[in-house]
Protein backbone atom coordinates (compact mmCIF):
# COMPACT_ATOMS: atom_id res chain seq x y z
CA UNK A 1 0.00 0.00 0.00
CA UNK A 2 1.38 3.53 -1.09
CA UNK A 3 1.10 7.18 0.29
CA UNK A 4 1.88 10.12 -2.24
CA UNK A 5 1.89 13.07 0.29
CA UNK A 6 1.47 16.47 -1.09
CA UNK A 7 2.30 19.66 0.63
CA UNK A 8 -0.47 22.03 -0.35
CA UNK A 9 0.50 25.30 -2.32
CA UNK A 10 3.31 24.25 -0.52
CA UNK A 11 5.98 27.60 -1.20
CA UNK A 12 2.52 29.90 -0.48
CA UNK A 13 2.17 27.96 2.34
CA UNK A 14 5.29 28.88 3.59
CA UNK A 15 4.99 32.40 3.31
CA UNK A 16 1.68 32.23 4.95
CA UNK A 17 3.09 30.65 7.94
CA UNK A 18 5.94 32.30 8.56
CA UNK A 19 3.44 35.67 8.19
CA UNK A 20 1.52 34.00 10.93
CA UNK A 21 -1.36 33.83 8.30
CA UNK A 22 -4.30 30.95 7.19
CA UNK A 23 -2.98 30.10 3.47
CA UNK A 24 -7.59 29.32 3.44
CA UNK A 25 -8.40 32.26 4.73
CA UNK A 26 -5.62 34.97 2.78
CA UNK A 27 -5.01 35.82 -0.59
CA UNK A 28 -1.06 34.89 -0.88
CA UNK A 29 1.03 35.44 -4.37
CA UNK A 30 4.38 34.04 -4.66
CA UNK A 31 6.34 36.07 -6.85
CA UNK A 32 8.88 38.48 -7.41
CA UNK A 33 7.43 41.86 -8.18
CA UNK A 34 10.43 43.16 -9.40
CA UNK A 35 10.15 41.28 -12.64
CA UNK A 36 6.60 43.33 -13.70
CA UNK A 37 3.49 42.27 -14.57
CA UNK A 38 4.59 39.44 -16.92
CA UNK A 39 6.26 37.74 -13.39
CA UNK A 40 5.35 34.28 -13.03
CA UNK A 41 3.56 33.30 -9.66
CA UNK A 42 5.17 30.23 -8.91
CA UNK A 43 2.37 29.13 -6.34
CA UNK A 44 -0.83 31.03 -4.84
CA UNK A 45 -2.47 30.14 -1.77
CA UNK A 46 -5.53 27.70 -1.80
CA UNK A 47 -7.75 30.97 -1.23
CA UNK A 48 -6.80 32.33 -3.99
CA UNK A 49 -7.36 29.65 -5.82
CA UNK A 50 -10.63 29.24 -4.59
CA UNK A 51 -11.57 32.37 -5.92
CA UNK A 52 -10.71 31.09 -10.07
CA UNK A 53 -6.92 32.19 -9.61
CA UNK A 54 -4.51 29.60 -11.82
CA UNK A 55 -1.87 28.46 -10.29
CA UNK A 56 1.37 29.71 -11.72
CA UNK A 57 -0.33 32.57 -14.01
CA UNK A 58 1.91 35.68 -14.61
CA UNK A 59 0.90 38.65 -12.29
CA UNK A 60 -1.32 40.41 -15.10
CA UNK A 61 -3.64 37.51 -15.25
CA UNK A 62 -4.53 38.02 -11.76
CA UNK A 63 -7.78 40.02 -11.82
CA UNK A 64 -7.26 43.47 -10.82
CA UNK A 65 -10.41 43.29 -8.34
CA UNK A 66 -8.34 40.50 -6.16
CA UNK A 67 -6.24 42.30 -3.68
CA UNK A 68 -3.15 40.32 -2.18
CA UNK A 69 0.50 40.01 -0.68
CA UNK A 70 3.01 39.73 -3.58
CA UNK A 71 5.75 37.20 -1.29
CA UNK A 72 8.89 37.45 -2.95
CA UNK A 73 10.30 33.55 -3.69
CA UNK A 74 13.01 32.10 -1.06
CA UNK A 75 14.08 29.31 -2.09
CA UNK A 76 16.27 28.46 1.02
CA UNK A 77 13.45 28.56 3.34
CA UNK A 78 11.12 26.44 1.00
CA UNK A 79 14.26 24.00 0.98
CA UNK A 80 14.65 24.43 4.52
CA UNK A 81 10.75 23.79 5.36
CA UNK A 82 10.95 20.25 2.81
CA UNK A 83 14.14 18.93 4.77
CA UNK A 84 12.19 19.31 8.02
CA UNK A 85 9.11 17.77 6.98
CA UNK A 86 11.61 14.70 4.99
CA UNK A 87 12.23 14.30 9.18
CA UNK A 88 8.80 14.09 10.15
CA UNK A 89 8.41 11.02 7.57
CA UNK A 90 11.89 9.17 8.47
CA UNK A 91 9.99 9.26 12.41
CA UNK A 92 7.12 6.80 10.97
CA UNK A 93 9.04 4.71 8.08
CA UNK A 94 12.22 3.56 6.85
CA UNK A 95 14.27 5.84 4.71
CA UNK A 96 14.61 2.71 1.93
CA UNK A 97 10.83 3.35 1.99
CA UNK A 98 10.25 6.83 1.08
CA UNK A 99 10.76 8.15 -2.28
CA UNK A 100 11.39 12.30 -2.37
CA UNK A 101 9.01 13.08 -5.77
CA UNK A 102 9.85 16.91 -5.44
CA UNK A 103 10.27 19.38 -3.16
CA UNK A 104 6.78 19.10 -2.19
CA UNK A 105 5.58 15.52 -2.66
CA UNK A 106 6.99 12.05 -1.46
CA UNK A 107 5.70 8.33 -1.78
CA UNK A 108 5.68 6.13 0.64
CA UNK A 109 5.50 2.13 0.97
CA UNK A 110 3.48 1.64 3.93
CA UNK A 111 2.78 -1.99 3.45
CA UNK A 112 5.33 -2.74 6.13
CA UNK A 113 4.24 -0.54 8.87
CA UNK A 114 0.04 -1.71 8.78
CA UNK A 115 0.66 -4.42 11.71
CA UNK A 116 3.28 -2.51 13.46
CA UNK A 117 1.30 0.52 14.02
CA UNK A 118 -1.80 -1.55 13.92
CA UNK A 119 -3.74 1.14 11.80
CA UNK A 120 -5.11 1.12 8.39
CA UNK A 121 -3.38 3.28 5.42
CA UNK A 122 -6.18 5.91 6.19
CA UNK A 123 -4.65 6.17 9.61
CA UNK A 124 -1.66 5.78 9.16
CA UNK A 125 -1.88 9.41 6.31
CA UNK A 126 -3.91 11.42 9.14
CA UNK A 127 -1.14 10.49 11.97
CA UNK A 128 1.68 11.24 9.45
CA UNK A 129 -0.11 14.89 8.40
CA UNK A 130 -1.16 16.30 11.61
CA UNK A 131 2.56 15.22 12.50
CA UNK A 132 3.29 17.72 9.37
CA UNK A 133 0.79 20.27 10.36
CA UNK A 134 1.49 20.83 13.89
CA UNK A 135 5.07 20.67 13.61
CA UNK A 136 5.30 23.41 10.76
CA UNK A 137 1.75 24.32 9.90
CA UNK A 138 1.83 23.05 6.60
CA UNK A 139 -1.56 21.59 5.20
CA UNK A 140 -0.48 17.86 3.47
CA UNK A 141 -3.15 16.26 1.20
CA UNK A 142 -3.08 12.41 0.22
CA UNK A 143 -3.30 9.67 -1.93
CA UNK A 144 -3.59 5.88 -1.35
CA UNK A 145 -2.90 3.28 -3.75
CA UNK A 146 -2.32 -0.43 -3.70
CA UNK A 147 0.18 0.84 -6.14
CA UNK A 148 2.41 3.71 -7.10
CA UNK A 149 0.40 4.90 -9.84
CA UNK A 150 -2.94 4.79 -8.40
CA UNK A 151 -1.62 6.13 -5.32
CA UNK A 152 -0.57 9.55 -7.33
CA UNK A 153 -4.00 9.33 -9.31
CA UNK A 154 -5.83 9.70 -6.00
CA UNK A 155 -3.99 12.33 -5.03
CA UNK A 156 -4.15 14.58 -7.77
CA UNK A 157 -7.82 13.79 -8.91
CA UNK A 158 -9.81 12.81 -5.81
CA UNK A 159 -7.88 13.89 -2.58
CA UNK A 160 -7.59 17.72 -3.82
CA UNK A 161 -11.75 17.27 -4.07
CA UNK A 162 -12.66 15.90 -0.99
CA UNK A 163 -13.09 17.36 2.26
CA UNK A 164 -10.40 15.62 4.70
CA UNK A 165 -8.14 15.56 1.55
CA UNK A 166 -7.47 11.94 1.27
CA UNK A 167 -8.13 9.89 -1.82
CA UNK A 168 -8.18 6.31 -2.23
CA UNK A 169 -7.77 4.07 -5.12
CA UNK A 170 -7.69 0.21 -5.84
CA UNK A 171 -7.98 -1.43 -9.49
CA UNK A 172 -11.33 -2.13 -8.89
CA UNK A 173 -12.71 1.27 -7.70
CA UNK A 174 -10.15 2.91 -10.34
CA UNK A 175 -12.02 1.09 -13.68
CA UNK A 176 -15.46 2.46 -11.70
CA UNK A 177 -14.64 6.05 -11.03
CA UNK A 178 -11.86 6.92 -13.32
CA UNK A 179 -11.93 5.11 -16.46
CA UNK A 180 -14.41 8.07 -17.99
CA UNK A 181 -12.78 10.57 -16.46
CA UNK A 182 -12.01 13.20 -18.50
CA UNK A 183 -9.36 15.08 -19.74
CA UNK A 184 -6.55 12.37 -20.29
CA UNK A 185 -3.95 14.89 -19.28
CA UNK A 186 -5.18 14.85 -15.55
CA UNK A 187 -3.60 11.53 -15.01
CA UNK A 188 0.06 11.08 -14.38
CA UNK A 189 1.88 10.71 -17.35
CA UNK A 190 0.00 11.73 -20.08
CA UNK A 191 0.73 15.08 -20.98
CA UNK A 192 -1.32 17.39 -23.94
CA UNK A 193 1.22 15.36 -26.87
CA UNK A 194 0.24 12.26 -25.51
CA UNK A 195 -3.36 13.06 -25.39
CA UNK A 196 -3.81 14.34 -29.15
CA UNK A 197 -2.11 11.20 -30.22
CA UNK A 198 -4.65 9.18 -28.21
CA UNK A 199 -7.40 11.69 -29.57
CA UNK A 200 -6.47 10.52 -33.05
CA UNK A 201 -6.73 7.55 -32.21
CA UNK A 202 -10.45 8.13 -31.04
CA UNK A 203 -9.32 7.22 -27.80
CA UNK A 204 -11.04 9.92 -25.26
CA UNK A 205 -10.92 8.15 -22.17
CA UNK A 206 -9.24 5.27 -20.26
CA UNK A 207 -11.80 2.85 -20.89
CA UNK A 208 -10.81 3.39 -24.52
CA UNK A 209 -7.30 3.00 -23.95
CA UNK A 210 -7.97 -0.06 -22.21
CA UNK A 211 -9.80 -1.22 -24.88
CA UNK A 212 -7.85 -1.00 -27.89
CA UNK A 213 -5.83 -2.99 -29.90
CA UNK A 214 -1.70 -3.15 -28.14
CA UNK A 215 -0.82 -3.31 -31.76
CA UNK A 216 -2.37 0.07 -32.49
CA UNK A 217 -0.78 1.66 -29.64
CA UNK A 218 2.94 -0.23 -29.87
CA UNK A 219 2.88 1.18 -33.87
CA UNK A 220 2.04 4.72 -32.36
CA UNK A 221 3.86 5.20 -28.62
CA UNK A 222 6.68 2.35 -29.26
CA UNK A 223 7.81 1.43 -26.16
CA UNK A 224 5.97 3.68 -23.78
CA UNK A 225 2.58 2.12 -24.89
CA UNK A 226 3.47 -0.66 -22.25
CA UNK A 227 3.22 2.41 -19.61
CA UNK A 228 0.15 3.88 -21.18
CA UNK A 229 -1.68 0.28 -21.85
CA UNK A 230 -1.02 -0.73 -17.90
CA UNK A 231 -1.47 3.20 -16.49
CA UNK A 232 -5.08 2.73 -18.11
CA UNK A 233 -5.62 -0.99 -16.26
CA UNK A 234 -4.73 0.54 -13.56
CA UNK A 235 -1.63 -1.63 -13.18
CA UNK A 236 1.90 -0.33 -11.38
CA UNK A 237 4.48 -3.15 -10.53
CA UNK A 238 7.40 -0.64 -9.97
CA UNK A 239 8.53 -0.32 -6.39
CA UNK A 240 10.62 2.91 -4.36
CA UNK A 241 13.50 0.06 -4.71
CA UNK A 242 13.52 0.25 -8.55
CA UNK A 243 13.00 3.72 -8.60
CA UNK A 244 16.07 4.38 -6.24
CA UNK A 245 17.71 1.95 -8.36
CA UNK A 246 16.89 3.41 -11.62
CA UNK A 247 19.89 4.43 -13.78
CA UNK A 248 19.03 6.27 -17.00
CA UNK A 249 21.38 4.65 -20.01
CA UNK A 250 22.14 7.97 -21.44
CA UNK A 251 22.09 11.45 -18.75
CA UNK A 252 22.04 14.76 -19.91
CA UNK A 253 22.09 18.44 -18.07
CA UNK A 254 19.98 21.22 -18.76
CA UNK A 255 19.61 24.52 -17.76
CA UNK A 256 17.28 27.62 -18.84
CA UNK A 257 16.86 30.94 -18.28
CA UNK A 258 13.76 33.27 -18.20
CA UNK A 259 14.82 36.78 -19.12
CA UNK A 260 14.07 39.74 -17.20
CA UNK A 261 12.99 41.39 -19.95
CA UNK A 262 12.87 41.00 -23.79
CA UNK A 263 16.74 40.65 -25.31
CA UNK A 264 17.43 41.44 -28.75
CA UNK A 265 19.66 39.08 -30.78
CA UNK A 266 23.36 39.95 -29.75
CA UNK A 267 22.34 40.96 -25.77
CA UNK A 268 20.40 37.34 -25.47
CA UNK A 269 23.76 35.87 -26.93
CA UNK A 270 25.60 37.80 -24.10
CA UNK A 271 23.17 35.36 -21.97
CA UNK A 272 24.64 32.44 -23.77
CA UNK A 273 27.86 32.85 -23.32
CA UNK A 274 27.51 33.31 -19.55
CA UNK A 275 25.40 30.15 -19.66
CA UNK A 276 27.58 28.10 -21.57
CA UNK A 277 30.41 28.83 -19.03
CA UNK A 278 28.86 28.31 -15.61
CA UNK A 279 27.78 24.73 -17.20
CA UNK A 280 31.03 23.84 -18.15
CA UNK A 281 32.18 24.68 -15.03
CA UNK A 282 29.26 22.18 -13.68
CA UNK A 283 30.68 19.42 -16.26
CA UNK A 284 34.50 19.83 -15.16
CA UNK A 285 33.23 19.49 -11.39
CA UNK A 286 31.53 16.21 -12.18
CA UNK A 287 34.00 15.13 -13.96
CA UNK A 288 31.85 14.56 -17.18
CA UNK A 289 32.36 15.10 -21.20
CA UNK A 290 29.80 15.61 -23.97
CA UNK A 291 29.73 14.88 -27.33
CA UNK A 292 25.89 16.38 -28.30
CA UNK A 293 24.56 19.82 -27.50
CA UNK A 294 21.38 21.35 -27.76
CA UNK A 295 19.77 24.96 -28.05
CA UNK A 296 16.53 26.33 -27.61
CA UNK A 297 15.08 29.65 -27.59
CA UNK A 298 11.55 30.99 -26.77
CA UNK A 299 10.59 34.77 -28.26
CA UNK A 300 8.63 37.28 -26.74
CA UNK A 301 5.16 36.52 -26.19
CA UNK A 302 4.95 33.91 -28.94
CA UNK A 303 5.48 36.09 -31.45
CA UNK A 304 6.83 32.94 -33.57
CA UNK A 305 7.45 29.49 -33.12
CA UNK A 306 10.35 28.90 -30.65
CA UNK A 307 13.72 27.75 -32.24
CA UNK A 308 14.88 24.37 -31.27
CA UNK A 309 18.24 23.19 -32.85
CA UNK A 310 20.64 19.74 -31.22
CA UNK A 311 23.65 19.47 -33.05
CA UNK A 312 26.31 16.08 -32.71
CA UNK A 313 29.81 17.22 -32.54
CA UNK A 314 33.17 15.78 -33.40
CA UNK A 315 34.92 15.98 -29.97
CA UNK A 316 33.64 14.98 -26.77
CA UNK A 317 34.52 17.29 -24.16
CA UNK A 318 34.24 20.05 -21.52
CA UNK A 319 36.40 22.74 -22.70
CA UNK A 320 34.73 26.13 -23.19
CA UNK A 321 36.42 26.90 -26.09
CA UNK A 322 35.12 24.06 -27.83
CA UNK A 323 31.48 23.82 -26.63
CA UNK A 324 31.09 27.39 -27.24
CA UNK A 325 32.38 27.21 -30.63
CA UNK A 326 29.37 24.82 -31.08
CA UNK A 327 26.63 26.57 -29.38
CA UNK A 328 27.69 29.40 -31.37
CA UNK A 329 27.38 27.79 -34.09
CA UNK A 330 23.83 26.73 -33.49
CA UNK A 331 22.80 30.54 -32.33
CA UNK A 332 23.83 31.90 -35.34
CA UNK A 333 22.51 29.11 -37.60
CA UNK A 334 18.94 28.86 -36.13
CA UNK A 335 18.00 31.76 -33.95
CA UNK A 336 16.02 34.65 -35.14
CA UNK A 337 17.97 38.03 -35.33
CA UNK A 338 14.53 40.16 -35.78
CA UNK A 339 12.57 38.95 -32.86
CA UNK A 340 13.05 39.69 -29.03
CA UNK A 341 14.04 36.90 -26.70
CA UNK A 342 12.47 35.89 -23.91
CA UNK A 343 13.34 32.43 -22.32
CA UNK A 344 17.62 30.59 -23.68
CA UNK A 345 18.02 26.93 -22.93
CA UNK A 346 21.31 24.65 -23.35
CA UNK A 347 21.99 20.75 -22.58
CA UNK A 348 24.75 19.04 -22.76
CA UNK A 349 23.80 15.73 -23.40
CA UNK A 350 25.34 12.29 -24.28
CA UNK A 351 27.25 12.28 -20.85
CA UNK A 352 30.22 10.41 -19.95
CA UNK A 353 33.32 10.36 -17.71
CA UNK A 354 35.90 12.76 -18.60
CA UNK A 355 38.33 9.68 -19.02
CA UNK A 356 36.33 9.53 -22.21
CA UNK A 357 37.39 12.57 -23.34
CA UNK A 358 38.44 12.74 -27.60
CA UNK A 359 39.30 15.78 -30.23
CA UNK A 360 38.74 15.49 -33.37
CA UNK A 361 41.54 16.24 -35.90
CA UNK A 362 40.92 19.91 -36.02
CA UNK A 363 41.14 20.74 -32.64
CA UNK A 364 43.09 22.27 -30.61
CA UNK A 365 44.20 20.19 -27.63
CA UNK A 366 46.88 22.46 -26.32
CA UNK A 367 43.93 25.10 -25.57
CA UNK A 368 41.89 22.54 -24.33
CA UNK A 369 44.14 20.98 -21.72
CA UNK A 370 44.48 24.64 -21.01
CA UNK A 371 40.46 25.13 -20.58
CA UNK A 372 41.10 22.05 -18.14
CA UNK A 373 42.97 23.49 -15.99
CA UNK A 374 42.09 26.80 -16.01
CA UNK A 375 38.20 25.43 -15.38
CA UNK A 376 39.40 23.24 -12.60
CA UNK A 377 41.34 25.66 -10.49
CA UNK A 378 37.94 27.99 -10.79
CA UNK A 379 35.67 25.13 -9.47
CA UNK A 380 38.14 24.83 -6.39
CA UNK A 381 37.78 28.95 -6.00
CA UNK A 382 34.21 29.49 -6.60
CA UNK A 383 32.95 26.14 -3.98
CA UNK A 384 35.42 27.67 -1.27
CA UNK A 385 34.67 31.38 -1.68
CA UNK A 386 31.47 31.30 -3.50
CA UNK A 387 30.17 31.44 -6.91
CA UNK A 388 30.68 35.15 -7.48
CA UNK A 389 34.79 34.90 -6.47
CA UNK A 390 35.71 35.28 -9.72
CA UNK A 391 34.06 36.33 -13.31
CA UNK A 392 35.05 37.41 -16.40
CA UNK A 393 34.59 41.17 -17.34
CA UNK A 394 31.48 40.21 -19.61
CA UNK A 395 29.55 39.50 -16.27
CA UNK A 396 29.37 43.30 -15.71
CA UNK A 397 27.52 44.21 -18.82
CA UNK A 398 24.44 46.21 -18.35
CA UNK A 399 22.62 42.68 -20.07
CA UNK A 400 24.20 40.35 -18.21
CA UNK A 401 22.64 38.45 -15.54
CA UNK A 402 25.09 36.04 -14.47
CA UNK A 403 26.19 37.33 -11.18
CA UNK A 404 22.87 38.20 -10.16
CA UNK A 405 21.83 34.36 -10.74
CA UNK A 406 24.87 32.83 -8.99
CA UNK A 407 22.84 34.51 -5.85
CA UNK A 408 19.64 32.57 -6.62
CA UNK A 409 18.80 29.15 -5.45
CA UNK A 410 16.70 27.14 -8.09
CA UNK A 411 16.57 30.71 -10.45
CA UNK A 412 15.24 32.70 -7.83
CA UNK A 413 15.83 34.30 -4.42
CA UNK A 414 17.51 32.65 -2.06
Amino acid sequence: MYLCIDLKSFYASVECVERGLDPFKVNLAVTDASRGQGAITLAISPHMKNLGVKNRCRVFEIPKNIEYIKAKPRMRLYMDYSRRIYQILLKYVCKDDVYVYSIDESFLDVTPYLKLYKKTPKEIALMITQDIFDSTGITATVGIGTNIFLAKVALDIMAKRVKDNIGYLDEELFKKVMWHHKPLTDFWMIGKGTQKRLHKLGLYDLKAVASCDEKILYKTFGINAAYIIDHARGIDDTKIADIKNYHPKSTSHHNSQILFEDYDYEDAYLILKEMVENNVLYLSKEGLVSGHISLSVRYSKDVIKATHSSHKITSVTNSYHVLMKEFTYLYQKYVDRHHPIRQIAISFDELKDERAECYDLFSNEEEALKDKLVQKSLVKIKDRYGKNAVFKGMNLLDKATGIARNKMVGGHNG
